[in-house]
């Protein structure tokens, strides 16, 4: 939740500013329990889970996330809130409405404003106006939605807040909404509050200027009361300066007066005849219907205005038994003040306006109005208003007949005698104030509402009222008043954006009294929403803040984390170098019209199919399409959607995961359904070209059945009258075909966005015209500003193995980089001391995991955590949704101090992944981490039994009794302690082992190189260029160089390793060369042995000259060969001995090297002809770009399939070459000079040194690192390491890349001076060992030796824990810790 704001200074010595964005929880003090989340009511579209799933504002992004804390999405201040004068937060309060919560909205509300019920019915409601609502179809009803809360929640029956009561005593003049207002404020603060009010009754113009059928009384007198509750006096027909003076109330004892004294003075019309009887101005004439002093009105009655107090008038002479009423108004209906629903009732009940109309004189006869003398008016040029002006008409003058005129123009406070007090009055008779305190020029008195800014809205004189309250208490506090309240308004326009598709729904209007009983009576006409309309209406909110700022969170954390005070904070950090990994945003199909994705709901994209099939997905993994949740039978996937794409999307490039995600979720789909699924991949060039991702291919193909189907989909068609689809399609052989399905997914491609590349232009840094980093293969992971690193996507597309990898190689440039500052920042971490539980009687607890459904989606968790809790020695049983994540960890830790636990069993998944982690939490409660126990109720059980869930439950519990038994025997072990030999040795010295021997140099280690041959540079020795087109042989020149030249790094040539001994820290390898033998002690390996090139035994390889591979073409380049410029064409085959039966694997680099040197051979000779044979094309990432370079070039590619390979022949001297035709199904035959064969990549015989470092090799004699994705340079065997060919077949910039994060990895080992090693190993009771040496020649780590005494010994720092030689002793003198006989026949026991 940070962002990089500034970036400045050289390398080594970076200054970055940094803004850190609140997360409004703290993470230090959330316990990840989820309460703050389960109020929250505000629901939002769900990012993580692609938009098919919603959340709260108070969220975790997923459930294991890292924090586990909750955060708060929070943005701008929302436009209703920041309409509102008064800032009453509607976002709130319309969220809790829509959730049925409507105690907790009333308290929302009350927060600002104590008078809802009032403001619902008469308040203009500016919010509507702002409200983003509008921009899809209409405003939310705010106001009617406040009016419904105040409706349902009678105030005057809500509990009294707990008040700590002050000495000091407020005079507040008036009972207007301002009076009212500060007076609740007031008095919450504790503050005696007494209220003086002219009239005999309380509410000022809400009162007597608002009629009872707009504003019933009950309404106002009940919320007066609410007012009262809270100690506040109201002292009724007292007026200030007849009754009370302001001397006199500071005489009496009060130190602040508030002035708020309204606006009841009418303005007056200025023509003749306007004091004659029958005349009542407009705020003279509401307050007697208001307080029944006018019962009676007979005749014409002519109102004089066009503003809301002029239709009250008129509304309210009608219904006084007026024959008729007129509203004269000098502009057009457009100009007019008034409210349009106002002016629509008003017109609705008979009510006649005439618009353009001035009154020149009022006409009396006997003494009485007998009507007024109009003249019709025309518009002129605006005036200062911005309304156009009325001109008279000439000539256009006429009466109209009234007994009664109102005069409707205007008001002004009644505030003249205040002069006499020296309070300053503005020019209209204002009081002036401070604008932001309200505070007078006299000290202790403040002043707001109409009597200080003129006639306004009634929420106006609230909000000032509240500003008025907070300033009148700062005053008495002697603080100060303007602190934090005059700062510049900050733009608010930072607001969740509007969803895409939203669906339109007319706005919900309020019942109203029908016209008879609104003609005769003074009924409210609007009755108010309905609870369904209410909560309707209520769900239309965009909640544009995200987070409303309800605080029902803060309520409900026990913990106290929530904390809505946090701001932004600018950190600024000094660092010495940069890493940037920002990642990349997944293809937006919506730009795609012919795939309809935004219109048909079963069109989704790979990352939506992603998320349905994850147990902690919308779905719980329930794989169902999104139109009607019905099981899919038929799915289709489409690829290359937003890449290999330069029409729709300006996206030339591969993305490079596509197609293996795609295989992925095909597989995985039908796992979840059982297999009874039909998925069909749609493609262009099948590009499984990663590590065993090939093998991968064709166990979909043949194992799963997932159907490949060769062709670029144009277009998604619904079928008609159902939710399917259909879709068209070439096939290979050129038909077309119909096909529907049930769902059709989008394999979407990889994109930098545009804050990725803001932050770019920050870093300084280059962007390539892929708008990814630019980089140079010979240093893959530094930026074009130096002491700024790059990897993963931001770098290039790519999977996760290499992103890792690159994550890595970023992390050895920066540690070179900053060699010598190491460990001058470092912090230990600190661990409680460990409990010493020896004696103690087991207490266990045992902890359950749904994962997500992986678990829980076949066995009943419930159940077995129930089974758990009844084991002998379980103190504490829970289950957990994740028992990995990070809260449970914290939970765990809590649990184990409160219940005094000293054994912990997990039933969850994978051991070798979570066992580490389980551990570490123990240790960090303080105990032992081996008083430990998993029990497999995932790979061992569910997964097993996913078709039976009854059994799958009993095995669960099996397990649980099983691991429990044993747990309960487990004693502390401790873990040995070795140091560590700070060198390294590399072995080999292609471009790998020098790029890793020179990452660890230069980290300030000691480096032996090691290669087999007399010259460094392996296979790059021949190769010619980079995909990028940088020469290869001068970097191989200067890297060789810098081996030689590097005072850390001692070379080794000629050179064999003969005998490895030690381990991870202390290895001792005899390497044999010319000049003897030698043994180096070194505390990490890293292995680059490399691979070499297949020598073809087909296509006339080795009988013919003119036939070459691709290492031959690249020494005829490298040597400048000028035979090659006659060559008039040329043929290039690939997949030559790779992806067949007895080599399934792609050699990842053939294709590319094969269209550089095609354009290569097309700069030498322009008019050569070039024909490029092959399977699938696999110009993966942005090498994309280079086959659509040879294809501009003139380039032919040309198809062919595994059961119809080309043939090459010798005819008539010279080279045939056919090959069938995929298409025609026809044969091609071509005539080249010169044919060049992809050969594979194999491995370079490296099993008798994976014996030497017990590591392993697969069937294809690569060598297997320790996890394909999250550890993917590192071995089994600590403190081994692997790096390029020997790896697997990669381009020479994923070599580099590789052998720097080996390096990366090596040098957290040699940063130690010492390493610990595990508990769990084995030992030997040298009384019972007879010296037969099974242990010695079994153990695959040569951790069993014999000593002097010819007794087998285990060195503790080689053994793995197998448990191999504890089975093979027959004479049972070995033991390994963790798993002893009485606890392993525990564990049989309770079978």
């Amino acid at each position: 939740m940070s962002e990089i704001r500034e970036v400045s200074g050289e390398p080594g010595n970076f200054r970055v500013k940094v803004l850190k964005k609140p997360r409004y929880i703290q993470p230090e003090k959330c316990t990840g329990c989820g309460d703050c989340a389960k109020v929250c009511p505000v629901n939002l579209e769900n990012g993580f889970e692609q938009g098919m799933a919603r959340r709260k504002a108070t969220f975790r992004r997923y459930a294991q996330a890292i924090p586990g804390a909750f955060a708060i999405d929070k943005y701008d201040r929302s436009p209703c809130t920041q309409a509102c004068p008064n800032h009453v937060n509607a976002h709130a309060y319309v969220a809790l409405t829509a959730e049925g919560r409507y105690p907790e909205a009333m308290e929302v509300i009350l927060r600002t404003l104590p008078l809802p019920g009032v403001l619902g019915r008469i308040c203009p409601h500016p919010c509507e106006s702002s409200c983003r609502r509008g921009q899809v179809d209409e405003p939310v009803s705010i106001c009617a939605i406040k009016r419904f809360v105040a409706d349902q929640v009678d105030v005057t029956e809500l509990p009294v807040p707990q008040i700590s009561r002050r000495d000091e005593k407020v005079a507040v003049i008036g009972a207007g909404p301002a009076g009212l207002t500060a007076a609740h404020f007031l008095a919450r603060d504790g503050y005696g509050v007494t209220v003086f009010e002219a009239l005999p009754v309380a509410g000022g113009m809400l009162r007597v200027g608002i009629p009872d059928y707009r504003l019933p009384p009950s309404v106002l007198e009940k919320e007066v009361r609410a007012i009262t509750r809270l100690g506040v006096e109201i002292r009724y027909n007292t007026v200030l300066g007849r009754d009370i003076t302001l001397d006199g109330l500071f005489a009496d004892g009060y130190k602040a007066v508030y002035l708020a004294i309204g606006a009841h003075a009418s303005l007056k019309l200025g023509v003749p005849g306007e004091d004659a009887p029958g005349v009542i101005h407009g705020v003279d004439f509401l307050r007697q219907v208001n307080l029944k002093e006018l019962t009676r009105v007979q005749g014409r009655v002519a109102v004089v205005g066009g503003g809301d107090v002029a239709i009250d008038a008129a509304r309210c002479a009608l219904r006084l038994g007026a024959d008729e009423v007129t509203i004269l108004y000098r502009r057009s209906r457009r100009e007019m003040p008034a409210r349009d629903n106002e002016i629509e009732d008003a017109l609705a009940e008979g009510v006649q306006i005439q618009y353009l109309t001035a009154p020149q004189e009022v006409i009396t006869r006997d003494g009485r109005v007998a009507g007024i003398r109009c003249i019709r008016m025309e518009l002129g040029e605006p005036d200062q208003s911005g309304r156009r002006r009325p001109v008279p008409v000439p000539g256009s003058e006429f009466v109209v007949d009234a007994q009664y005129v109102v005069p409707a123009i205007g008001q002004a406070p009644d505030s003249l005698f205040l002069s006499s007090n020296g309070i300053s009055l503005g020019r209209k008779g204002t009081i002036e104030t401070d604008p932001v305190t309200f505070a007078t020029n006299i000290p202790g008195i403040f002043a707001g509402g109409d009597a200080q800014s003129g006639p306004w809205i009634a929420i106006g004189a609230v909000a000032q009222g509240r500003e008025a309250a907070i300033s009148i208490s700062r005053y008495l506090r002697g603080e100060d008043m303007r602190e934090g309240r005059d700062g510049p308004e900050v733009s608010q326009e930072n607001f969740l954006p509007i969803p895409k598709g939203i669906e339109t729904r007319p706005r919900e209007h309020m019942p109203v009294l029908d016209m008879a009983r609104r003609k005769v009576g003074f009924d409210e006409v609007e009755r108010g929403l309905t609870e369904e309309q209410a909560k309707s209406e209520a769900s239309k909110c965009l909640s544009c803040m995200a987070c409303c700022e309800c605080l029902q969170c803060v309520s409900a954390c026990k913990a106290e984390a929530v904390d809505h005070g946090m701001t932004e904070e600018l950190v600024t950090l000094d660092v010495g170098a940069i890493i940037a990994a920002p990642g990349f945003k997944p293809f937006d199909p919506r730009t795609l019209d012919t795939y309809a994705y935004s219109k048909l709901p079963n069109v989704v994209t790979s990352m939506e199919f992603e998320r349905l099939l994850s147990a902690s997905g919308p779905t719980m993994g329930h794989l169902v399409r999104p139109s009607d949740h019905r099981e899919p039978r038929k799915v289709a996937w489409l690829q290359c959607v937003g890449s290999r794409d330069i029409h729709h999307c300006d996206h030339p490039y591969c993305s490079a995961v596509c197609c293996m995600y795609a295989i992925k979720e095909a597989v995985i789909a039908k796992e979840h359904s059982g297999g009874n699924l039909d998925t069909t991949i749609f493609f262009m060039d099948m590009r499984t070209h990663g590590k065993d991702f090939e093998r991968y291919f064709n166990r979909a193909k043949e194992e799963h059945g997932v159907r490949f189907q060769r062709s670029r989909v144009h277009s998604v068609e619904p079928v008609p009258g159902t939710d399917d689809l259909e879709i068209t399609y070439a096939t290979e052989q050129g038909s077309m075909k119909r096909e529907t399905f049930d769902m059709v997914v989008l394999s979407v491609g990889l994109e930098t966005t545009q804050p990725i590349r803001e932050l770019a232009d920050q870093l300084g840094i280059a962007l390539n015209t892929n708008r990814f980093s630019e980089t140079t293969s010979f240093d893959p992971v530094v930026s074009s500003r130096p002491g700024v690193f790059v990897c993963g996507a931001f770098q290039s597309p790519k999977d996760i193995p290499q992103s890792v990898v690159e994550a890595s190689a970023a992390a050895s440039a920066a540690g070179a980089f900053l060699a010598s500052a190491r460990g001058t920042l470092v912090r230990e971490k600190e661990t409680p001391p460990q409990i010493d539980v020896v004696g103690e009687r087991p207490r266990v607890g045992v902890f359950v995991c749904h994962c997500g459904i992986n678990i829980s989606g076949v066995v009943d968790v419930p159940a077995v955590r129930d089974y758990a809790a009844t084991l002998p020695y379980v103190e504490y049983v829970a289950d957990n949704l994740y028992t990995c994540s990070q809260d449970t960890q914290v939970v765990l830790k809590k649990v184990i101090r409160e219940h005094n636990l000293n054994r912990i069993v997990v039933a969850a998944c994978t051991p070798r992944t979570h066992e580490p982690l389980f551990q570490e939490t123990m240790a960090e409660a303080g105990l032992n981490k081996y008083l430990f126990e998993m029990a497999n109720i995932r790979n061992q059980d569910s997964w097993v039994h996913a078709s039976n869930p009854e059994m799958a439950t009993e095995k669960a519990k099996d397990l649980v009794r099983m691991a429990v038994a044993k747990v309960a025997l487990l004693e502390p072990l401790q873990e040995p302690e070795l140091s560590v030999t700070q060198s390294a040795l590399v072995i080999g010295g292609g471009v790998a082992g020098m790029a890793a021997a020179k990452a660890i140099a230069d980290q300030g280690y000691p480096v032996h190189l090691v290669e087999k041959t007399d010259r460094l540079g392996g296979q790059a020795l021949s190769l010619y260029k980079t995909w990028k087109g940088e020469l290869i042989q001068p970097y191989v020149k200067d890297l060789a160089a810098a081996m030689t030249e590097h005072p850390r790094i001692t070379v080794h040539l000629s050179a064999d390793i003969t005998q490895v001994e030690g381990f991870v820290g202390n290895f001792r390898t005899t390497v044999e060369s010319a000049s003897g033998s030698e043994v180096i002690e070194h505390g990490i390996a890293v292995v680059a042995k490399g691979g070499k090139g297949w020598t073809p035994n087909e296509y006339l390889y080795g009988q013919d000259p003119r036939v070459l591979v691709h290492q031959d073409l690249d020494r005829r380049f490298i040597a400048r060969d000028p035979g090659l410029k006659e060559v008039q064409s040329a043929v290039f085959i690939q997949c030559v001995g790779s992806r067949e039966p007895g080599r399934p694997h792609c050699s990842r680099v053939c294709c590319s090297h094969s269209v550089e040197s095609a354009l290569e051979l097309k700069k030498i000779n322009p008019d050569c002809d070039i024909y490029i044979l092959y399977r699938d094309l696999r110009t993966y990432g942005e090498r994309e770009l280079l086959y659509q370079e040879a294809r501009r070039s003139g380039i032919v590619f040309v198809r062919y399939s595994l059961e119809n390979k080309p043939r090459v022949e010798v005819a008539d001297g010279k080279l045939r070459v056919t090959v069938i035709d995929h298409v025609l199904q026809r044969p091609v035959v071509f005539t080249p000079d010169l044919v060049t064969l992809a050969n594979a990549i194999v491995s370079d015989d490296n099993e008798v040194l994976g014996q030497y470092f017990k590591v392993p090799v697969n069937d294809e004699g690569f060598f297997v690192e320790a996890h394909a994705k999250l550890r993917p340079v590192d071995f089994a065997t600590d403190g081994v390491f692997v790096c390029g060919l020997a790896h697997y077949p990669k381009p020479i910039d994923e070599s580099i890349a590789q052998a720097q994060a080996a390096a990366s990895r090596a040098c957290t080992i040699l940063a130690k001076k010492t390493i610990q090693f595990s508990g769990t190993v084995a030992g030997t009771n040298q009384f019972f060992c007879s010296s037969c040496g099974t242990c010695v020649s079994i153990c695959p780590y040569s951790a069993p030796q014999f000593n002097a005494k010819g007794k087998a010994e285990i060195n503790a720092a080689l053994c793995k824990g197998c448990g191999l030689c504890v089975a093979s002793c027959r004479s049972g003198a070995i033991r390994l810790a963790g798993f002893d006989d009485a606890q392993i026949f525990r564990v049989i026991d309770s079978i």
